[in-house]
């Protein structure tokens, strides 16, 4: 049987940029002891919040090692390698094997898209060139590629594809692919405000943008669920809410770097074309904060 890469709270870290633009290596040091010392179960770098489509070839396969060096095998370090050209999805994750990575997170092809026997055809090409645990990735409203429950069917055949962050917003779905893929594929949540509908149906945790600022809270919510103190891990995951909800006031990582650099947590600027929240939206994020006593 296969075994998770981890369970619980996962962490999409973002990538800190300094005001030139530059990866600020430095400050990602202290964002990756930040989440440890805070007990997350897990690191993914270079994914969606970590501004990844910004990224050279370079600086995503330097920051990738600059992240297991200094993890060290804490916890697991999970690998975005995703893309819509199949054979650089397979350079990447190459490269981030090589480079000590624990596991891959693989998004659906973007743009270009594809059939659902494409997709198949997409992620069994990888992951018979890897030897990792793969992740698959689906976020339908960024890519406009949907992966349907029978096709997780197929692909949990895969040894090597393990499960899925399930970001398609839709509970039902997830049911259905659980129901199909069975014990041997594991399912986390993609969005923060349905890890525990996620759990409930069987999920293993979350992959989470909320972490950035409050990793330790993420973490207890799924191992209070995980462990069966599911009332006090829903209590606390309804009186967080609210503060999920507005890191997504505007395009994901642009309000949880707002935050986090008002919380003292060094992040820095997004990349263009990821620009500023205007000075309204700021003013709503920090009214949140504030009332979470984080600024």
């Amino acid at each position: 049987m296969k075994q998770p890469i981890y369970t619980g709270s996962g962490v999409a870290l973002v990538t800190p940029f300094c005001e030139d633009g530059s990866v600020n290596y430095d400050a990602l040091e202290k964002l990756l002891e930040f989440q440890i010392e805070n007990g997350t179960d897990a690191v993914f770098i270079c994914v969606t919040t970590g501004e990844s489509p910004t990224l050279t070839h370079e600086e995503h396969t330097e920051v990738i090692r600059f992240a297991v060096k200094k993890v060290n095998h804490r916890v697991p370090v999970i690998a975005g390698t995703g893309s819509n050209d199949t054979a650089y999805a397979v350079e990447l994750s190459q490269a981030a094997q090589e480079d000590g990575a624990d596991g891959l997170l693989m998004v659906t092809p973007y743009y270009n898209k594809a059939s659902q026997s494409g997709l198949v055809k997409h992620f069994t090409y990888v992951a018979d060139r890897v030897s990792l645990p793969i992740l698959l990735y689906n976020v339908p409203s960024r890519t406009g590629c949907n992966i349907k429950p029978e096709t997780y069917q197929a692909l949990s055949q895969h040894p090597n594809i393990l499960g899925v962050k399930e970001a398609n917003g839709d509970i039902s779905s997830v049911a259905k692919t659980i129901a199909l893929c069975g014990d041997d594929f594991y399912v986390y949540s993609g969005n923060d405000d349905q890890t525990l509908p996620m759990m409930a149906l069987g999920g293993k945790g979350v992959v989470s943008v909320f972490a950035n600022i409050l990793p330790r809270e993420m973490h207890n919510i799924c191992k209070e669920y995980l462990e069966g103190d599911k009332e006090k891990s829903r209590r606390e995951f309804l009186h967080y809410v609210e503060l999920m909800d507005a890191l997504f006031m505007d395009i994901n990582p642009i309000p949880v770097k707002e935050a986090m650099n008002r919380m003292g947590l060094e992040a820095g600027p997004c990349r263009m074309p990821l620009s500023p929240m205007e000075d309204g939206a700021k003013e709503k994020l920090a009214a949140v904060l504030k009332k979470y006593k984080l600024i």
